[in-house]
């Protein structure tokens, strides 16, 4: 691919900064509820809770939609992150639930979508698991089936069955889902909290979480916020305060990248009908999707950890956009030369499990990380869920699901230094020996014949 021209971001590339960021907390509140965190989960959890009448803080160190909800592929996924199989052999009994929780949030996003109003350019044609080799689809094969005994959904077929770019094999479509624009869906649910009775402070970091005389004392440089209770709702950056359980979640920073627009007659070409996103099968996925302008976003492929906190700001290093072009001639070997117009990166969590985790601390501090690569809608779906739990009192059957009785956690095996590497090398290993680049050139020369 062409990399002579690329635009290195520290945001995203989907949207650019508000042009409207409100002022930072100056001076000491009260309230009901702090919410602490402007991502899609914190933005959901206070706009749920003001709309249930509650007094509630929202306190983002940015702007809201600054961090991961913005950055992701915009893919709105309704199955469960991480590996099924694994998942069905160590946590049997939590599949059912997990099924039913990721088609619940893939429709709470559709649902926040269409009450509000936003344009997000959201085309509802699910997400497809892409197998670029046979190996892959018998994996794909396998998830499919334990997705039916868990009550889901899926199409499994061929690349042309299911419409997808005829370099893979095959593979299973969502039954609930689709591709938009993260940054767009972020700006809009960030308009519909400011219009909301949420007091929302952005530009303003916490610095600490407390007790103090039977509160929750939320601390910034410049003020504070007394609460009755709070909700930790800050993906990546949960880490920074004392409060938040050890081990609850490990820092991972990956990237995307956007193409220049293609020609139709190109993207025709790859027998890309159905316009569904795809995630290859790999245990560290790429993704790939079409835009409404004709671009290809794609991302991930090697993720790196995060070592300590504050985490930094940072744009993607030039190694891992090459390895991730790479990546993209390989699947896509008639699209080779096209140019990469932009990358950009950031943080996202991940739990020791790669389940989504929701708890309390005591009486008065919940938290969530509802990321694992699938958090652009089961990040708000679960905020909602302890929204409408701090306001009932009861828990909702998806968030018992997820719910951890004790803030206790198990170490981060496979998520260390080494075991990322080792990962990734077998990763490249099949891809070595699964024929998927000879595959991909073949079905690529037959697209010109």
């Amino acid at each position: 691919m062409n990399l002579d021209n690329v635009e290195y971001s520290t945001f995203t590339g989907w949207i650019d900064p508000p042009t409207d960021v409100l002022p930072s907390l100056d001076g000491d509140l009260t309230c009901d509820v702090a919410v602490i965190g402007g991502g899609m989960g914190g933005m959901a959890t206070a706009l749920r809770l003001a709309d249930r009448g509650r007094d509630v803080v929202l306190l983002e160190a940015e702007f809201c939609g600054y961090g991961a909800s913005s950055r992701n592929g915009g893919q709105i996924a309704s199955v469960p992150g991480g590996d099924l199989r694994l998942l069905s052999l160590f946590y049997p009994r939590k599949v059912p639930g997990m099924v039913r929780l990721g088609e619940n949030s893939a429709r709470f996003t559709e649902d926040l979508i269409r009450a509000h109003h936003i344009d997000c350019d959201y085309e509802p044609n699910g997400l497809a698991f892409a197998a670029v080799g046979r190996g892959q689809m018998l994996r794909t094969r396998t998830i499919a089936a334990i997705l039916r005994r868990a009550g889901g959904g899926g199409t499994v077929g061929t690349s042309e069955e299911l419409g997808i770019p005829r370099t893979f094999v095959g593979g299973m479509r969502e039954a609930v889902g689709g591709a938009l624009n993260p940054g767009k869906l972020s700006r809009g649910v960030r308009r519909a909290l400011l219009a909301s009775s949420a007091l929302v402070f952005e530009r303003t970091k916490v610095t600490d979480v407390r007790r103090d005389r039977g509160r929750v004392l939320v601390s910034t440089p410049r003020g504070s916020v007394r609460a009755n209770k709070a909700v930790l709702a800050t993906n990546a950056y949960s880490g920074e305060w004392a409060i938040t359980p050890e081990r609850l979640s490990v820092p991972m920073w990956l990237i995307e990248m956007e193409t220049e627009p293609i020609a139709p007659q190109r993207i025709a070409a790859l027998g890309w009908t159905s316009r569904s996103g795809v995630i290859t099968q790999h245990q560290i996925m790429e993704h790939y999707r079409l835009t409404p302008r004709n671009t290809i976003v794609f991302g991930v492929r090697r993720i790196e950890r995060g070592e300590r906190y504050p985490l930094p700001a940072k744009a993607p290093d030039r190694a891992m956009v090459e390895e991730l072009a790479g990546a993209f001639a390989t699947r896509f070997p008639g699209l080779a030369d096209v140019a990469v117009e932009r990358a950009w990166g950031g943080w996202i969590a991940m739990t020791s499990s790669f389940l989504p985790i929701a708890g309390q601390i005591e009486d008065d501090v919940y938290y969530s990380i509802a990321c694992n690569g699938h958090g652009l809608s089961q990040a708000p779906y679960v905020g909602s869920l302890i929204a409408d739990l701090i306001v009932d009192g009861s828990r909702h059957e998806d968030l018992d699901g997820i719910w951890a009785e004790e803030p206790t956690f198990p170490p981060f095996l496979m998520l260390g230094p080494l075991g990322l590497r080792t990962v990734w090398a077998l990763d490249r290993f099949t891809d070595m020996i699964n024929g998927s680049r000879r595959r991909a050139r073949r079905a690529a020369a037959s697209s010109h014949v």
